[in-house]
């Protein structure tokens, strides 16, 4: 949630503005080990957990930001989505093919549903 009022607060929240698959991908080449399943939602962005760079897409929904963390969990089985609520924020984590996906938000929380359900039913390149 802190990385996602961060965004808030700066100038530029996305390092790479582009809903190009083909353009999301390879900007993260070299930048974290493996490139994260790319929908064609929109934006993205680097953060840090547990002093490990992850990938982090910065979706806008009308005048909202959605971020949406992807963290490597290999080995750990596949969970539904959950959500709850911090300080006004909106948040749901699952895990899906051995990565966990937090999305936080302060969009309505079944708006931040309905945008969970997208990416998730929504083919990547991969």
């Amino acid at each position: 949630m802190s990385d996602h009022i961060r965004a808030l607060m700066a100038p530029q929240p996305a390092d790479v503005a582009s809903s190009d698959r083909h353009t999301v991908k390879p900007w993260f080449n070299g930048r974290i080990p493996e490139s994260p399943r790319v929908v064609d939602l929109a934006r993205n962005d680097i953060d840090v957990v547990k002093r490990n760079p992850v990938p982090a897409l910065v979706y806008h929904h009308r005048k909202h930001l959605i971020s949406l963390t992807a963290i490597p969990a290999p080995g750990k089985p596949d969970t539904a989505p959950v959500s709850h609520a911090i300080e006004g924020y909106n948040i749901i984590e699952w895990t899906a093919d051995g990565v966990t996906y937090w999305a936080v938000s302060d969009v309505a929380a079944p708006e931040l549903a309905h945008f969970t359900e997208q990416f998730r039913s929504t083919p990547s390149d991969q």
